[in-house]
């Protein structure tokens, strides 16, 4: 797929409108618009936190991570885009995309100790951006479930958004782990 940006300001958005994927023209309020907004700053917050996963410790969690800001920008697209707009070519979320999140939490949760308490959003750089990546992570899957609801919608989208958000919150404890952070618990008491 090959993308040429020639103008980054085309000032048909001073409206309050933009164009989907497409042609179909709404505003910048839509859900649908919001939806993959969403999705778009959860690629920012991914790359914030692969900037902490530049380590020898976590550089499998750095090549995940990256592969996974791709797969947003599919997701991203197919969001950008109605159902009866998607092209045959257009990539999108599958059912391999959200198997891969699986085995990768499997195989990190069965390396972490039992939980005794819930997780404080803390401990490190790393752990604390995948935290906070796991709450606009959740945010978006929201909007998906949303936006399910009005329109015709891939299943693939929601559960992809659901299982990265399983998925970030073991990459956080595996990065407290392999780093040696303590993971932060939650102290009911401590009031």
């Amino acid at each position: 797929m090959s993308i040429r940006i020639n103008r980054v300001y085309t000032r048909t958005g001073d409206d309050g409108g933009t164009h989907l994927v497409g042609g179909h023209r709404v505003s910048k309020d839509d859900l649908r618009i919001e939806c993959y907004g969403t999705v778009d700053e959860l690629n920012a917050t991914i790359g914030l936190a692969r900037l902490h996963a530049n380590t020898p410790a976590t550089a499998d969690l750095a090549a995940i991570l990256e592969r996974v800001q791709s797969e947003l920008f599919n997701l991203g697209s197919q969001l950008a885009t109605r159902a009866e707009d998607l092209r045959p070519t257009q990539p999108v979320i599958l059912a391999r995309h959200i198997d891969r999140l699986e085995q990768e939490i499997d195989r990190c949760n069965e390396q972490l100790p039992a939980l005794t308490s819930f997780v404080l959003p803390a401990g490190g750089a790393l752990t604390a951006h995948l935290h906070l990546c796991r709450t606009v992570c959740r945010r978006a899957e929201r909007l998906a479930v949303s936006l399910m609801h009005r329109e015709p919608l891939s299943p693939e989208v929601v559960q992809y958004l659901n299982r990265l958000s399983d998925a970030l919150f073991v990459f956080a404890r595996h990065a407290a782990r392999v780093t040696g952070e303590a993971e932060v618990l939650w102290q009911p008491e401590k009031t």
